[in-house]
């Protein structure tokens, strides 16, 4: 796993450093990875992990404080790889922090979605804070889908994160069909994991 900052990538750490400071409900600023894009990789330690370690960002070997593996090769029962999961099926990615109820809500959602489709693989991460307050959140909220620790904030700063809460809608493969800066309720979220299903555009997500 990594361990410091992203080596070489000064405006990915200050954005990183932003989204500690700003992760917010409101006033927002970006719309995260943008449709036709891919996922980027990344292997995060699990919330229920026994690892403190940041997350690897690494597209190729030997990149540093960024990884000596690359991203998608790094996967175990502990880690969060997103990479794995565009390859069993659609994807759908939570970014939250710990100290939003709104969007620890938008998880709730996210956790009983994924009963209902199980073809789509559901995810969160949660941008700092401590590790010990996320393990107490996903046990007292019951959470079954896993959920990772984006220690640094490097991944969100990567995803273009500064608001919660964002969900990202990918196909199966990583290609990116849209994105949600809204607090989606049981049946926004059904309508859009339904367009990603079928590879529609998302409702509301316009021409």
């Amino acid at each position: 796993m990594r361990s410091g900052w992203l080596v070489g990538a000064v405006a990915v750490v200050v954005l990183a450093y932003i989204t500690f400071n700003t992760l917010r409900t409101e006033g927002v600023s970006t719309r995260g990875p943008a449709a036709g894009e891919q996922l980027p990789p990344f292997a995060a330690p699990l919330a229920s992990s026994g690892a403190d370690a940041d997350a690897n960002l690494a597209t190729r070997a030997g990149e540093g404080a960024a990884g000596a593996r690359p991203a998608c090769e790094v996967r175990g029962p502990e880690i969060l790889n997103v990479c794995q999961l565009e390859e069993r099926g659609p994807v759908v990615l939570a970014f939250m922090a710990t100290a939003s109820d709104r969007c620890e809500s938008q998880v709730d959602a996210l956790d009983r979605a994924a009963a209902e489709f199980p073809g789509v693989q559901f995810a969160a991460v949660s941008v700092r804070g401590d590790r010990a307050d996320l393990r107490a959140v996903v046990r007292e909220r019951g959470w079954r889908i896993p959920v990772g620790h984006d220690r640094d904030g490097a991944v969100a700063a990567r995803y273009g994160v500064v608001v919660c809460p964002l969900v990202v809608f990918a196909k199966r493969g990583g290609e990116v069909l849209g994105s949600s800066l809204e607090l989606l309720d049981d049946a926004a979220l059904r309508a859009d994991v339904r367009a990603l299903e079928a590879g529609r555009p998302l409702p509301g997500s316009g021409p």
